[in-house]
C-alpha cells in the first residue's frame, strides 16, 4: 500500500514536472512572438523614418576603414563601431593621419566572419539605444551583407542604411550563392533566439583607450597609412 501511494507521489510530481515545463516554454515562446510583432510590426517601422544615429564598419576591408574616417568626421556626435577590422595601431595611425576624430570610436575584435560582425555588434548597437544604423560595407560583399544587416537589425526594430564604399585591387571578401544562403538561413534562425539571448563580446575597445604600448614589440605594417600615401601623391584610389 505504501509502495503505491510513493509510486502515485512520483506519478504525480512528474506530470507537475511535465506541467511546469510546458507552461514555462509556452511562456518564452509566446514572448520572442510578442517581441518579433513589436520589432517588425512597430519599431521598425519607426525607426526607418529617424535620422541615422549608428555607424557599423564591416570589417575586411582597409578602404572601408578609410571611409570610415570620413564618416567619423562628418558624424561627429554618432557612435562608430569598427568590427573585426586592421590591427588597433593601424587604425590609431590612420585615424591620426587624416586628423579624424578618435572619441566614440570604437573597435569589437570578437568577429570572425560577416554573420559574427552582426552576432555580436547588435547587441553592442542595441544598448547604445541606437535607431538606424549605417552599415559600411562593399560591392563585393553584397547582397550577403545587405540581408544580414536587415536581417539581425531588423529583428530588434533597428533600421538600415547601407553605405557601399567601391573597392580597389584584389577584395577582400568571397561571395558564393551558397554561402549567402547559409548565412541567411541562420540569420534567420539567430533573429528569432535573440529575443532572449544577448551574446556579449569581451573585446570592444574605444580607440582614444587603445594601448600602443602592447604593440611596441612586435613588428606588423599598415596597409591603410600606403593606400593614403599613394592617394596624396595621386598614384591610387
Amino acid at each position: 500500500m505504501k509502495k503505491q501511494k510513493l509510486d502515485l507521489s512520483r506519478h504525480l510530481s512528474w506530470k507537475e514536472k511535465t506541467r511546469l515545463f510546458r507552461f514555462v516554454l509556452l511562456g518564452i515562446v509566446g514572448f520572442i512572438i510578442i517581441s518579433l510583432i513589436v520589432n517588425l510590426a512597430i519599431r521598425l517601422p519607426q525607426n526607418q523614418t529617424q535620422s541615422v544615429d549608428g555607424i557599423l564598419v564591416l570589417g575586411g576591408s582597409v578602404q572601408r576603414e578609410i571611409y570610415a574616417t570620413r564618416l567619423a568626421n562628418q558624424y561627429p556626435r554618432i557612435p562608430l563601431l569598427i568590427s573585426q577590422g586592421s590591427r588597433e595601431p593601424c587604425i590609431v595611425d590612420l585615424f591620426r593621419f587624416t586628423a579624424a576624430r578618435k572619441n566614440n570610436v570604437w573597435l569589437e575584435k570578437c568577429a570572425n566572419s560577416t554573420f559574427e560582425n552582426f552576432f555580436f555588434t547588435v547587441p553592442i548597437l542595441k544598448s547604445w539605444g541606437v535607431h538606424k544604423v549605417k552599415v559600411v560595407t562593399s560591392p563585393t560583399h553584397l547582397p550577403r551583407a545587405q540581408w544580414l544587416a536587415k536581417i539581425h537589425l531588423g529583428a530588434q526594430g533597428i533600421a538600415v542604411e547601407m553605405d557601399i564604399v567601391r573597392e580597389t585591387g584584389i577584395p577582400g571578401n568571397n561571395e558564393s550563392s551558397l554561402k549567402t544562403a547559409l548565412d541567411i538561413a541562420r540569420s534567420v534562425i539567430w533573429g528569432v533566439l535573440s529575443q532572449i539571448i544577448r551574446p556579449y563580446c569581451w573585446d570592444v575597445t574605444e580607440l582614444s583607450k587603445v594601448d600602443l604600448s602592447n604593440w611596441t614589440d612586435q613588428n606588423y605594417q599598415c596597409e591603410s597609412r600606403q593606400r593614403l600615401y599613394k592617394r596624396k601623391q595621386g598614384l591610387g584610389l
